[in-house]
């Protein structure tokens, strides 16, 4: 079983049947996946993205600042981090919300070592604002979080369950990868996290998990280790 997690949801999943905004039904499903794995002792950290709210680059394509509109985008995770940090205290669970742009109001600023001391002392800690900079995705977000408090593996909870070939959705011949190197994942362009995020992982030999987050029980079985989702992991 895995020790310490860094769990990347985006923000698309919370629509669930919505065209925009957060379906409480998915933040309650999500609240009570997280709270299982929590209770197995498992230490968790959360990213998640803000794109079910604002997404800074696709508001550049109609001529917003692309810095403006990614910092709006940063608000939007907030906002969505609130939401999960709302519905796991419902259910008990004990959380932090630290944010890489400063709100003293609702968040703590990220500190390593305090969010490190937090999940130590079994608090689910949900980083938001993404890394506070512009022209960075939550998934190099998610990517910086989980080297920096040093996450045994990053879990990618997506609305597929796993690795394709090509897009499922769009493919009904697409092939499923049980296990593929991240080298392999460069070499045949699959889409599994932005490059930056993706070099990060490569350069600190982090392993990533794709998995579908939607189905009930699929987190606790990732962490522990059963065959579900994709590993995508690095030659040593």
């Amino acid at each position: 079983m895995y020790k310490r997690i860094l769990l990347k949801l985006s923000g698309e999943a919370l629509l669930g049947e919505q065209g925009h905004g957060i379906d409480g039904k998915v933040l309650e499903a999500f609240a009570d996946e997280i709270r299982l794995v929590h209770e197995q002792g498992v230490q968790v950290a959360i990213v998640i993205g803000g794109g079910n709210i604002f997404r800074g680059m696709k508001a550049a394509t109609f001529g917003m600042d692309r810095v403006q509109g990614d910092y709006m985008g940063m608000l939007a995770t907030m906002i969505n981090s609130m939401a999960l940090q709302d519905a796991l205290e419902q259910k008990g669970v004990p959380t932090r919300l630290q944010s890489a742009i400063r709100m003293e109001q609702i968040a703590e600023p990220f500190i390593r070592r305090r969010a490190v001391r937090h999940l130590e002392k079994g608090r689910v800690v949900i980083f938001g604002a993404g890394t506070g900079n512009p022209y960075f995705t939550t998934d190099t977000a998610g990517s910086l979080r989980a080297i920096e408090i040093e996450a045994d593996v990053i879990l990618k909870g997506t609305r597929v369950d796993g690795v394709y070939d090509k897009d499922p959705e769009k493919n009904p011949d697409a092939i499923k990868f049980d296990k593929i190197t991240g080298d392999e994942v460069l070499s045949r362009r699959l889409s599994v996290m932005d490059l930056t995020a993706f070099t990060l992982c490569r350069d600190n030999r982090t392993n990533i998990i794709v998995f579908n987050m939607g189905k009930p029980g699929n987190l606790l079985k990732v962490i522990q280790k059963e065959p579900v989702g994709t590993l995508v992991e690095w030659d040593y």
